[in-house]
């Protein structure tokens, strides 16, 4: 996006320019998630109204529930680590934010474009277990540190199904690079016909299953929000925390819904773009410029279509026991995966 500007930037404002577009792009969504689908959605699955008092429909009860937990005081328990208590909400949140660096959201709208785009945030997406971790043992609870534990073993079992859904992807279109993954969507074809490309949701439908509900456990949402479980843990790894620090910990929860769904969208659903036939277009040097302003757009479309997903299932499953999740993991999601990419690696040599 910066090239096709008419003058020169500096590297200074360039890295402006960047922080601000990674707050957009994640605290946005984030806010718009919870508006949508915890305030409304949820209320009205369940014959209710929702906020309705803070703005029109209850539009600004985000506001209000922000202004709300910056007022309330900071506790910390007595025989807590204070610097790990602390620093715990920040690496969580921190690892939602450079997970957006590698979504593209247009031909020339993206923050960095890296040839190993899907290993990056496979990598950095692991960096929030470090930060419940860090939360469950600092905070000097038996609840937390049961949570904290619970999560890791959660994110662990769940990370593997999730690393080989996305190697199917990887294989089909040849390459980690996010870009590559998308132009490849976009300007394929079904049967020799381009007219809707070839979005990997339809050769990688399993793939796809997999990776949405890996997606599910990695943010400890029903059914597996174990790491939580207020009826057994309190609150989990979160039972010592309040305030800022506590709605950090909110914020990260549905910023990171916001970010997988991008990735997803990104991987299954051709993510910015739409048919290169459809315009003309052979490759990525023949899009036009205003892809830049309309991918965008488009991608947000597909990521709230599969955020509905992500909490229509939170708002409508019970929870897992632990022995079941682990068994779902390690018997079933891992098994289908592998079997998924051999499968995917045949038709690649054959075909």
């Amino acid at each position: 996006m910066i090239n096709t500007l008419a003058v020169e930037i500096p590297y200074w404002g360039q890295s402006i320019f960047r922080v601000v577009g990674g707050l957009v792009a994640v605290l946005l969504p984030a806010g718009g998630i919870v508006y949508l689908f915890l305030f409304k959605m949820m209320s009205f699955m369940q014959s209710r109204l929702g906020p309705m008092e803070a703005g029109p429909y209850g539009s600004m009860q985000l506001l209000a529930e922000v202004g709300k937990w910056l007022q309330k005081e900071d506790i910390q328990p007595d025989n807590a680590d204070k610097t790990i208590f602390k620093m715990a909400p920040v690496v969580v949140l921190l690892s939602t934010f450079l997970l957006i660096v590698v979504v593209p959201f247009g031909p020339e709208a993206f923050f960095t474009d890296l040839d190993a785009g899907v290993f990056y945030f496979l990598a950095v997406g692991s960096v929030s277990v470090l930060g419940i971790l860090m939360a469950g043992w600092s905070s000097a609870n038996k609840y937390s540190l049961l949570g904290g534990l619970r999560a890791a073993g959660q994110l662990i079992a769940y990370e593997l199904p999730m690393v080989l859904a996305t190697l199917g992807v990887v294989i089909q279109a040849g390459s980690m690079n996010l870009q590559t993954i998308v132009v490849a969507q976009n300007t394929g074809e079904i049967f020799g016909w381009g007219g809707l490309g070839n979005p990997f949701i339809l050769t990688q439908g399993v793939g796809f299953l997999i990776f949405m509900i890996a997606v599910q456990a990695e943010l400890t949402q029903p059914p597996f929000d174990m790491p939580i479980a207020e009826s057994e843990l309190v609150s989990g790894y979160m039972t010592e925390y309040s305030g800022f620090r506590f709605l950090m910990f909110f914020i990260a929860e549905f910023a990171t819904a916001g970010v997988f769904a991008f990735i997803a969208s990104v991987m299954f659903l051709g993510g910015w773009g739409v048919p290169f036939d459809w315009f003309g277009w052979s490759n990525l040097d023949d899009v036009d410029w205003w892809m830049n302003i309309v991918g965008p757009l488009i991608l947000t479309t597909k990521m709230f279509g599969l955020v509905l997903v992500i909490m229509w299932v939170r708002f409508s499953s019970p929870r897992f026991r632990e022995d079941q999740l682990q068994t779902f993991a390690w018997k079933f999601l891992i098994p289908l995966s592998l079997a998924n990419v051999a499968v995917t690696a045949i038709l690649k040599v054959v075909f």
